[in-house]
């Protein structure tokens, strides 16, 4: 068996791939099948010597391969809001880059697939028109916080005051249990509440935050008479 012969190109080689004529650097030497074939810029596709030329005794013409930098804001499981999709919230499943070029012009866009969390219908969007609620480390916890809200919505839109009834026709407190427990129940609606409008600014939710306060300030009021 004889010696094998030493590959006409080494790493790091600038080279001219010809059927293409852009220029690369070799980036790997590969023994396939009795012949050599190089990675350049470690792209998956391999090439054989025949395709390939040392950029110095390359004299075709050379094409400029263009290089772009994306920039993503959003990135797969976060969680965003829409513009103009009200308060669904919808999580990011894929996302792409059109490139556009034109003679006198050139533009890069790019469209975030999205599924609703309440139902997964898809929809796509722009970069423009979502607003990060969570990112993916933090959606889980964000969505068990902020899951009351689809419990306040009906299949119009409109929201249920379920905690204003609750409060409204809450029983009267007979005992220090049953107090203890009201005001604690009145706590969480508050804090619940006051999450939701951090996020969406619905003077709704402001309301039903008065409305827990007035009752707790009922509850200690009655508590100071009793006592």
């Amino acid at each position: 068996m004889g010696r094998r012969r030493k590959s006409k190109f080494q790493i790091d080689d600038t080279v001219v791939i010809t059927i293409y004529g852009t220029v690369g650097k070799v980036t790997n030497v590969l023994w396939l099948d009795g012949t050599y074939v190089y990675e350049v810029n470690k792209s998956e596709e391999l090439y054989k010597e025949s395709s390939l030329q040392l950029l110095s005794e390359y004299d075709g013409e050379i094409y400029e391969k263009e290089h772009i930098d994306i920039e993503y804001k959003f990135f797969i499981g976060d969680i965003v809001q829409v513009k103009g999709q009200g308060y669904d919230l919808y999580k990011v499943v894929g996302f792409r880059t059109e490139i556009w070029r034109y003679k006198d012009s050139s533009w890069e866009d790019i469209i975030y697939e999205l599924a609703r969390i309440s139902d997964g219908e898809w929809l796509e969007a722009g970069e423009a028109d979502l607003t990060l609620l969570a990112d993916e480390e933090n959606a889980e916890a964000f969505l068990q916080k902020l899951g009351l809200l689809y419990f306040i919505k009906n299949q119009n839109g409109q929201q249920v005051k379920e905690a204003s009834i609750l409060l409204e026709n809450k029983e009267p407190a007979s005992d220090e249990e049953k107090r203890m427990e009201q005001i604690n129940r009145l706590l969480d609606i508050y804090n619940d509440y006051r999450f939701l409008y951090d996020w969406f600014k619905d003077e709704e939710y402001v309301q039903i935050m008065r409305a827990a306060i007035l009752e707790l300030k009922k509850l200690t009021v009655d508590d100071k008479k009793t006592s």
